[in-house]
């Protein structure tokens, strides 16, 4: 069989360190920290009193103030991000066969603040069920492809995946083989996530999983960084327009870039600690690359899963080296995470479009934040230590691992006729 090409002909991001993709490209190329004090709620008591919080961000003026409150931040930021990469594609959904356009949508926790907020209000009370009648509706993880395909009138498939910091990744992997098998023509994919709340911020501080250096928020997030102490929680939404090539010819869309190939893997080791020689992450990485029928020496850029835990980053470059061999000094490598945090379920679109981003424009972001090299890592790997490099970029991969030994990776190339 042969498989139809996938192209990517719409990107959109709402990110902590940008609102529009634009603004978040700018500010990685730029080295821009998204992390600050929190302003969502008094952390006096938290260990963790920072995050990269999405600023600037109004969802009644975006949506009208009746039907934000109706959603969930996760959806909002969804619609927002999404309405963006609509009209980077210039889609007219009138012109088009709607049934075979679909939404597959990633979300790692779904409407946390939602629960949190109906459970609160429940345990405040005397205990009779006065729940909001849009308790439900707003928290289910798969409510944000539901409202994308209202909104647009999208009756392709339509449903969300659920693999902790590997979810976006993974729907755009659905997306992906959906096209290429030639059951779609176009899918919105992607993700998002709105954990920074109460209990997002206090259930990870639970698990030390959060970087506690309240003291300087802005270079807590240091992947492969001697000194890191953990991960810096970020929100926001990713969206990514997957669709079949001649089908994008044909409306005359622009195109970043064309999506070749993507893996998955599990690590079968701990509920939440990756497995220390990286065997999963190798393992995916791997699959991806066969996927794509290409090998190491193809690939020019690897963005990083690097989450800046101590546990997290080191085996992830042994599976880089397992994988890469004596490759792995020829590419660069860098944690867009420096700057973004890690956005969870949406972290995987997110850094997708940074490598779809690096591809058009021949340019790699850095992994900002690096004070003291680790004697764990090889000296000779180019991880795009503090500064941007500009390089031909051909051919990137994009790593996800998440909770529960989820991993799946990506890999973008320049498109060519």
């Amino acid at each position: 069989m042969e498989f139809k090409r996938v192209v990517v002909t719409g990107l959109g991001a709402l990110t902590p360190i940008g609102n529009t993709v634009p603004e978040y490209w700018e500010s990685l190329i730029n080295g821009v920290s998204g992390a600050a004090l929190i302003k969502s709620f008094d952390t006096e008591k938290f260990k963790t009193k920072f995050a990269c919080e999405v600023k600037n961000f109004d969802a009644d003026g975006f949506l009208g103030r009746k039907d934000a409150r109706k959603l969930d931040p996760f959806v909002q930021y969804a619609l927002f991000s999404t309405e963006e990469a609509v009209k980077d594609a210039g889609v007219d959904f009138a012109a088009l066969d709607t049934s075979r356009i679909g939404v597959i949508w990633g979300s790692g926790i779904g409407g946390l603040k939602t629960f949190l907020d109906e459970v609160t209000n429940f345990a405040r009370g005397d205990g009779s069920p006065r729940f909001n009648p849009f308790f439900i509706p707003k928290m289910i993880a798969d409510i944000a492809p539901g409202h994308i395909s209202i909104k647009y009138g999208l009756r392709g498939p339509n449903f969300s995946t659920v693999s902790a910091c590997a979810s976006s990744n993974n729907s755009l992997i659905d997306s992906f083989n959906y096209i290429r098998l030639g059951k779609a023509n176009m899918f919105i994919s992607g993700g998002s996530e709105a954990i920074i709340n109460e209990a997002g911020i206090g259930g990870f501080n639970a698990m030390h999983a959060l970087s506690t250096r309240n003291d300087d928020p802005a270079t807590a997030s240091r992947p492969f960084d001697l000194d890191r102490d953990g991960f810096v929680a970020g929100e926001g939404a990713g969206t990514i327009i997957l669709e079949e090539l001649e089908h994008a010819k044909a409306r005359g869309a622009k195109i970043y870039a064309e999506m070749i190939g993507g893996g998955m893997s599990a690590d079968a080791y701990h509920m939440t600690a990756p497995h220390p020689e990286g065997l999963g992450a190798a393992l995916v990485m791997r699959h991806a690359l066969q996927d794509a029928g290409i090998t190491p020496a193809d690939i020019d850029y690897v963005n990083v899963h690097g989450t800046s835990t101590p546990i997290g980053d080191p085996q992830e470059v042994k599976a880089i080296q397992d994988v890469y061999g004596d490759e792995v000094y020829r590419i660069n490598i860098s944690s867009t995470k420096s700057m973004t945090g890690h956005l969870l379920g949406a972290a995987g679109a997110v850094e997708a479009i940074a490598a779809i981003l690096a591809i058009k424009n021949d340019m790699i972001p850095p992994t900002i934040n690096h004070f003291t090299d680790d004697p764990a890592f090889d000296p000779k790997i180019n991880f795009t230590f503090n500064k941007a490099q500009q390089r031909v970029v051909n051919i990137a991969q994009s790593n996800g691992f998440g909770f529960g030994g989820h991993n799946a990776s990506v890999i973008f190339k320049k498109y060519e006729e």
